[in-house]
């Protein structure tokens, strides 16, 4: 797998239709050519509720660039579905 390689894991396959079938049909890992792009579906996976991309750690041993994770994210008006706030708040 090249580019940007993403895990969609429990929580946004039960927050998402959108991951779940896609783990029904393909598999837990999707590759996308960029970062850019697996943001841009994890925006239009959130219709139910939201799912966002999340970096894997650098010392992660895994071929996985980053996880799709749902639920709830409170941190104001970033929260909001679609939107991906930064964890350092920037």
């Amino acid at each position: 797998m090249t580019g940007y390689v993403v895990e969609i894991k429990p929580s946004a396959r039960r927050a998402s239709r959108d991951a779940g079938e896609w783990v029904n049909e393909f598999g837990p890992r999707r590759a996308f050519a960029s970062k850019a792009l697996a943001r841009e579906w994890a925006r239009t996976a959130s219709a139910d509720t939201p799912v966002w991309v999340q970096d894997a750690a650098p010392h992660d041993p895994s071929p996985i660039d980053g996880y799709l994770v749902g639920g709830r994210r409170t941190r104001g008006s970033l929260a909001e579905a679609g939107r991906q706030a930064s964890l350092d708040g920037a």
